[in-house]
């Protein structure tokens, strides 16, 4: 039964492989902003350095696509 989810009533319901596209998709994209948006404020915003503001980007990603993972699982 890969690929399908028994609902309470007995039926069964496909939740395949295209909600875990979309899934990773939304979790890859909310990663891309959330650091692209640490990194422009950090660099232009708060004039840190190229070094400084890619470290934040990076934090600020992760930390994101943690968020983005545990509302996807839901």
């Amino acid at each position: 039964m890969t690929g399908f989810q028994v609902l309470a009533n007995g039926q069964e319901n496909k939740a395949g492989r295209g909600a875990a596209m979309k899934a990773w998709r939304t979790i890859a994209l909310h990663t891309v902003v959330a650091a692209g948006f640490m990194f422009l404020l950090q660099r232009y915003g708060l004039s840190a350095t190229l070094e400084s503001s890619l470290l934040w980007a990076i934090v600020f990603g992760g930390c994101a696509a943690g968020l983005a993972y545990s509302q996807a699982n839901r």
